[in-house]
């Protein structure tokens, strides 16, 4: 994008003709010697907003945004136990292959929906993107419950799918650009691992509502989709008192709105700053109301080409990982090892608390010992650890408890390396295009990893063959391995650092 010499305000400038940036505000000023004062601006907001210490508000933004993975881990959790319900007549009498394509008609949705909203959230702004988001979510989960067959729990599981795919690229950025650059990575991994918190919390609902003695199973399949709705609505609220990003608002010619963001913000701390952070020095931006999809082209395939490989990697390997896995392991336990559907669930909440453990305990060791050892490191261990499962799997070594121990202690790993994936696409491109980029490396790694991944276990699993199961397995592991072999060489050291001395931005003056 050409740059404006400083006498010459951009005709396509979003604060073109304002009067109200020309005075003088505290923390963030108007740099035009000559000219229009609106189109270039020196702020110090990121270092303002790195120096804060952790507090009520940061709470606020974790549990009022990371609710998404909450959701999308209840979702899935829900799909996979009432997986066996659902193919029964007083279901829907789904085949193996319909609960296949359900599934990834859900991906498929969030895939697009990621796209879609990732475009809309750098163009108008976090928050209306991750309201409107939910709703699609509120909506789409509510009618999955009143599906009559097969064709309308496809369509509206692949619309449930867009509603979470557009919220991951809402709430990411926005987690992303309000938490201090020294606690992102544990914040950030803590928020993606609260998936597994959905999960048992689907988990824990599948074996009541799909239990005879306490409700009849065609009617609490139904009701059990009722339970993400009335988060949903829980959190519809607690959004309201959530700001938009500043970061956003700074470079899109809302210069005072920003300053007022960060200023209220400060005033709930009566704590002092941290003054290293402080001493960051301010940066020069160019505003602009949205960056052309040429621009955000070639930042990810030839400014940042190396980034981009690394994050498509980690987020595609972790995908199939993931969701070939997650997808179809009631199909597991069910084929295999005979557990009725109302059962599932007891076998899902140890698998989740595996899942949980893993970014509690380890994810502050992403801020100290560094991203590049522990995100391959993890992946690594993630691969090897599969690897084993599926030989032992394929000898019929294990019992169903033996099996369900086994996942735990994977996806302990599993489960940091997974949301490592979506704390690096998050903070290593530039503020303008991070929505987008997110939704780029989602979409991507999804579309390859967790469209392909549950249909490929669904039909090795459909032969009955434990050999055939494991070799699905092996491709996951393999992925994994390729994926910590990139991010040893290749990755970024992003631990502690601002967002924008990690990725600078695209409407960055020199000094």
């Amino acid at each position: 994008m050409a740059r404006h010499a400083p006498g010459a305000a951009s005709k396509d400038s979003p604060t073109r003709g304002r009067t109200a940036l020309h005075a003088r505000i505290p923390g963030l000023r108007t740099v035009a010697p000559t000219h229009a004062p609106s189109d270039v601006v020196q702020t110090d907001i990121p270092a303002r907003l790195d120096s804060l210490p952790f507090g009520h508000f940061h709470l606020l933004v974790i549990v009022g945004l990371g609710i998404t993975w909450v959701l999308d881990g209840l979702e899935v959790t829900l799909a996979g136990s009432l997986s066996g319900e659902l193919m029964q007549r007083a279901g829907l009498g789904l085949s193996n292959a319909q609960i296949g394509l359900a599934s990834s008609a859900y991906l498929l949705g969030a895939v697009l929906g990621a796209f879609g909203f990732g475009w809309l959230t750098d163009r108008l702004g976090r928050k209306k993107l991750f309201f409107i988001t939910l709703a699609v979510y509120l909506l789409a989960t509510a009618a999955t419950g009143l599906s009559w067959n097969a064709p309308s729990y496809v369509v509206f599981r692949f619309l449930t799918g867009a509603g979470i795919g557009g919220e991951y690229t809402a709430i990411n950025s926005t987690i992303q650009e309000l938490i201090p650059a020294r606690l992102r990575g544990w914040t950030d991994l803590l928020v993606n691992g609260s998936f597994w918190i959905g999960a048992a919390m689907g988990a824990g609902g599948s074996v009541v509502l799909l239990n005879p003695a306490f409700i009849n199973p065609a009617l609490g399949w139904r009701l059990a989709f009722l339970i993400g709705t009335a988060i949903g609505l829980i959190i519809l609220l607690m959004r309201r008192w959530i700001p938009e990003s500043p970061r956003w608002l700074m470079t899109h010619g809302f210069a005072r709105e920003a300053d007022a963001v960060v200023g209220e913000i400060e005033a709930r701390f009566g704590d002092k700053p941290d003054m290293a952070a402080r001493r960051q020095p301010p940066v020069r931006l160019r505003m602009r109301d949205h960056t052309p999809l040429a621009e955000v082209a070639r930042a990810l395939f030839e400014t940042y080409r190396q980034r981009t490989i690394v994050g498509l990697l980690l987020m595609a390997a972790q995908a199939f990982f993931y969701n070939a896995i997650f997808f179809t392991y009631a199909l597991i336990l069910t084929d295999f090892y005979a557990i009725p559907a109302d059962r599932i669930g007891w076998y899902i909440l140890p698998f989740a608390a595996g899942n949980v453990l893993g970014p509690v305990l380890l994810g502050r060791f992403f801020d100290t010992i560094g991203r590049k050892t522990m995100i391959a490191s993890t992946y690594a261990a993630s691969a090897v650890l599969l690897a084993a499962v599926g030989y032992l799997f394929a000898q019929n070594l294990f019992t169903v408890q033996t099996l369900t121990a086994a996942w735990m202690i994977v996806f302990f790993f599993a489960s940091s390396a997974a949301s490592s994936a979506y704390l690096t696409v998050s903070e290593i491109f530039p503020l303008e295009i991070r929505a987008l980029a997110i939704a780029f490396f989602y979409a991507i790694g999804t579309g390859v990893g967790g469209v392909a991944g549950p249909l490929l276990l669904g039909s090795l699993i459909e032969t009955g063959s434990r050999g055939r199961v494991a070799i699905g397995y092996a491709i996951g592991s393999a992925l994994m391995l390729s994926a910590a072999a990139a991010e040893a060489l290749w990755g970024v050291a992003a631990e502690r650092k601002s967002l924008e001395s990690v990725a600078r931005p695209l409407s960055f003056i020199e000094s």
